[in-house]
């Protein structure tokens, strides 16, 4: 498939760039043929097969067009994401850059400001003959979301994105009438999956960014939403708290809200709230979580006819998935993403990528007799109390959220004896009352070593920005727990629970 998005004009289908100042719409096969002309005239530049291209920019044509025009000439992408990296000649060096396209300012002398991205285009009027991938070749690095330190670099085998874009395609069946709506950075390959679903399967698909996707979405109406679970629990506060203010119902405001073409909602890179899923669902949107790594791509996803509540759906054609003794996954692929990182600190390879093709996931799980995969948790994140009680802290989080008065908790044990939740109110300033009783709750439906003593209030909500949340928007814990370590450590600290 990586092939022919190449070597194939599409027919019909179009893509579309929304932002709050309004939308560019062109047609898939004016995008193949300006990738194409980008490719002639980048090799003039010298880039050739086995090169690296970086692209440190917000979403933009530009951003697909680099992205195609490197698939075209078996050069590798380099998706940074901005904020995290800085587009200096370090950064160049590091990662073996031959050019840099970036819409920040740069006076490293590799680097070109995204903007020239058209003048390439105009310059040429052909394109060349595009290049053939093997299965094992890398076309993208792409890096690991840092929630656990640094982010690792980690390269992309062609193989592993056909074997994705078709485990999708056979669960979803995109077809032309199909405008697949996509918000989060480009710098996630997965996002740039639904660009070559739709020059291969004749689908829409449109492009915004996550500041402008509430704005833009109505506009655009997409028959299908990509999203974080943060982005729909965002969604879903907005929406009860509008309910209640006009007496309208939920699930209309929801409607109208995400448009009138929704065929599904997608989510997944992190734990979705089940109070969340069922929310849209009863909506009449149906919404389906689904199960992956960087590491892996996509691992299993619940989809029309194949869902169940609490799952990530049974385990996707390519993909086979191992329990160890302790309930650790391991996932074993026909076409693995790859066998090492690249950037990394020595033996951070080796914890993940283990003989056999082997990913070892550090994530606890389940498979159900009709096959269905359970995420319990992180291995990492399971607390050993003094007594020798092993807790397992992903469900009491969602216990805690349930409620509705606590947007998020991260779990945290720091005299070994008891549980500390280190939460953010879902009401400004923050209601300690609904807060207590969240607490209250969650404690009267756990074990008595799985209760939680206290809870200490976040001064400001996790965010990418202050760099407690991944780009992802899953928590950084090791960064939260540093940020309240004065709290944590203070037994008077929070709200007590009864």
């Amino acid at each position: 498939m990586v092939n022919r998005i190449t070597a194939e004009a599409p027919v019909g289908g179009r893509i579309s760039f929304a932002r709050l100042d309004g939308t560019e719409t062109f047609s898939l096969a004016e995008l193949h043929a300006r990738a194409g002309r980008l490719a002639a005239s980048l090799a003039e530049l010298g880039i050739g097969p086995g090169d690296r291209i970086g692209i440190l920019a917000a979403n933009s044509p530009q951003w697909v067009l680099l992205d195609l025009a490197a698939l075209w000439l078996g050069a590798q992408t380099a998706g940074f994401e901005p904020g995290k990296f800085d587009p200096d000649q370090q950064l160049i060096t590091r990662y073996g850059l031959r050019l840099l396209f970036t819409d920040r300012p740069s006076e490293a002398a590799e680097a070109l400001p995204l903007t020239e991205v058209d003048r390439l285009v105009e310059k040429a009027d052909s394109a060349p003959e595009p290049v053939s991938w093997a299965a094992w070749q890398v076309t993208t690095v792409k890096f690991t979301s840092g929630s656990t330190g640094e982010p690792k670099g980690l390269g992309a085998t062609a193989g592993s994105i056909d074997s994705s874009l078709r485990a999708v395609q056979d669960m979803f069946h995109h077809r032309p009438g199909d405008d697949l709506f996509v918000f989060l950075p480009l710098s996630l390959l997965q996002q740039r999956y639904w660009v070559y679903s739709a020059l291969r399967h004749g689908h829409d698909v449109t492009i915004s960014t996550y500041e402008a996707a509430f704005a833009t979405m109505r506009r655009a109406r997409p028959t299908v939403v990509m999203g974080v679970p943060a982005y729909y629990e965002t969604a879903r506060r907005q929406l009860e708290s509008r309910a209640a203010r006009s007496g309208k119902p939920a699930a209309e405001l929801a409607r109208q809200l995400f448009g009138d073409r929704i065929r599904y909602l997608w989510t997944g890179s992190a734990p979705a709230a089940p109070a969340m899923l069922r929310f849209f669902t009863e909506a009449g949107l149906p919404i389906y979580e689904g199960y992956g790594l960087n590491e892996t791509c996509i691992v299993a996803k619940n989809h029309p006819g194949a869902s169940r509540e609490g799952s990530v759906g049974r385990v996707v054609v390519g993909k086979e998935v191992l329990l160890d003794a302790d309930g650790v996954i391991s996932v074993r692929s026909d076409h693995p993403v790859n066998d090492h990182y690249e950037y990394a600190a020595p033996g951070d390879s080796e914890k993940v990528f283990r003989p056999g093709g082997l990913v070892r996931t550090g994530d606890l799980g389940l498979v159900d007799e009709d096959g269905y995969l359970y995420i319990l948790g992180r291995a990492d994140d399971v607390i050993v109390l003094e007594n020798g009680k092993k807790v397992v802290v992903r469900p009491i989080e969602e216990q805690l959220r349930a409620g509705g008065a606590i947007t998020e908790a991260v779990l945290f044990c720091p005299q070994q004896t008891d549980l500390v939740a280190v939460v953010c109110a879902a009401a400004q300033p923050p209601d300690e009352r609904a807060i207590a009783a969240a607490l209250n709750a969650a404690n009267a439906a756990l074990g008595k070593d799985e209760r939680i003593s206290r809870a200490i209030v976040a001064t400001e909500p996790f965010t990418v920005e202050n760099g407690l949340l991944t780009s992802q928007f899953k928590p950084r814990r090791p960064q939260i727990r540093a940020a309240y370590a004065t709290e944590l450590a203070n037994p008077q600290e929070g709200i007590h629970a009864h």
